[in-house]
């Protein structure tokens, strides 16, 4: 499956057991054929949206263009992984907008987060993509269209998009995916450790280790 180029914050708890793990990298694992974890500050920030328990010691972070047809085919795969490691697994996201005009999609969903609707946003906007991102180039009004039927204030939405924070997250989020290097979304990391190749049975084996590991 092809990526499209675009590139999903923790808890305090979370956040301060992974920077109290020692070391950021993981000395000689490259040459065990293991994935070498990254720096936990540009993988985590506290106004990321996650969904799954703050005190989870498996925390996946994906980098997701809405826009992007290959984080779409991934979502459904990562929900599983999320009820089959129910309480285990914690999920956040970091938003890179590349696609033409995807950073409207991203201004969206940041600001349904204000009327607690991040999730239903996401799935509804997958579930209609198709609609709203043709050619890769996103429609503005055909997403708002798609989102308007999960009980959003569209009038609200719509004024919350233009608050100048969103587009300091936007930055945020874009500075460091470009500090990673993050080139192709969907991007994974597993508790800091980049998926690496990249796969569907890759991201379930990678995630699988993990929860074996911490959860002898």
């Amino acid at each position: 499956m092809m990526k499209h180029v675009t590139s999903f914050a923790v808890s305090a708890g979370l956040l301060a057991g992974m920077l109290g793990m020692g070391a950021f990298w993981l000395l000689n694992s490259a040459a065990f054929g293991q994935p070498i974890p990254v720096p936990a500050a540009n993988l985590v920030r506290f106004s990321s949206p996650s969904i799954g328990p703050a005190d989870a010691k498996v925390h996946i972070v994906e980098f997701l263009d809405p826009a992007c047809e290959g984080c779409r085919a991934f979502y459904p795969i990562v929900k599983s992984i999320l009820a089959e490691y129910p309480g285990k697994v914690r999920l956040t996201v970091r938003h890179v907008a590349l696609h033409k005009g995807a950073d409207f999609t991203v201004r969206v969903l940041e600001a349904s987060r204000k009327q607690q609707k991040y999730w239903e946003v996401l799935e509804a906007l997958f579930a209609t993509q198709s609609k709203w991102a043709v050619n890769h180039r996103v429609i503005p009004e055909a997403v708002l269209a798609s989102v308007s039927g999960v009980g959003l204030n569209m009038n609200q939405l719509q004024r919350d998009m233009e608050n100048p924070a969103i587009a300091q997250l936007m930055a945020q989020d874009l500075a460091d995916a470009k500090a990673l290097k993050v080139a192709q979304t969907p991007d994974f990391y597993v508790n800091g450790k980049h998926l690496e190749p990249f796969g569907v049975n890759e991201l379930r084996k990678l995630v699988r280790d993990e929860v074996t590991a911490a959860y002898r």
